[in-house]
């Protein structure tokens, strides 16, 4: 229970933290492109079983592997990318904190 808490809070606290604090005066167009980061989830589809409560994401989906990580750290750079690459971030971020509560 307290896994799916942290991991569920990360995935939509986090982004809405960071988009409060750091893009104020547009923190809902960057809270709701931050939360589409969860769609790197859709590489869940090619595994079996889908869903395994025991499987850490980081390292086993394509979408979370290490080179797709260091991507994703790349696009929050630029300003045209930021708010893809922080959701991305953070969304890794989640899954790692939900990997170390295993």
């Amino acid at each position: 229970m307290l896994q799916t808490l942290a991991h569920y809070g990360c995935h939509i606290l986090l982004p809405l933290l960071v988009a409060l604090l750091f893009f104020k005066s547009n923190w809902k167009y960057a809270y709701l492109v931050m939360i589409a980061g969860m769609l790197i989830d859709l590489d869940h589809l090619l595994a079996t079983p889908i869903f395994d409560p025991n499987r850490c994401s980081i390292g086993f989906h394509p979408l979370h592997s290490y080179f797709a990580i260091l991507f994703y750290i790349f696009l929050s750079i630029p300003k045209k990318s930021r708010f893809v690459g922080l959701g991305l971030v953070i969304h890794i971020i989640s899954d790692a904190v939900d990997c170390s509560l295993m």
